[in-house]
């Protein structure tokens, strides 16, 4: 099981102290559109052989472009027994529009 935070809620939370992996699945020329500093960045395609890279006792919020991808690769995570994983509804777009609006828009 996951959760869903918005881009909001999910800087709140950081901004408040709790530690968070943010990993994003996007693919590597929509990272170099658009990015969130301090992101682990690793394609969706490349989670399967990449997990190990993650800290299973770490919670983990997943981002994409629009919330498709990061909420199957947060299901996956969540099979795989990461302790909490969270999906970040409406991806790097919502990002943009909630905090941090000098993100370009794809």
């Amino acid at each position: 099981m996951y959760e869903d935070f918005s881009p909001k809620d999910f800087r709140v939370q950081s901004d408040a102290g709790q530690q968070w992996q943010l990993l994003d699945v996007r693919e590597y020329w929509e990272i170099e559109i658009a990015s969130v500093p301090g992101s682990i960045r690793i394609p969706m395609s490349e989670i399967p052989s990449r997990q190990s890279e993650l800290d299973a006792d770490v919670p983990v919020a997943v981002l994409c472009h629009s919330g498709v991808r990061s909420a199957r690769v947060a299901g996956f995570l969540a099979d795989q027994g990461f302790r909490r994983v969270a999906n970040i509804a409406g991806g790097i777009d919502a990002w943009a529009l909630e905090v941090d609006n000098s993100l370009p828009r794809y």
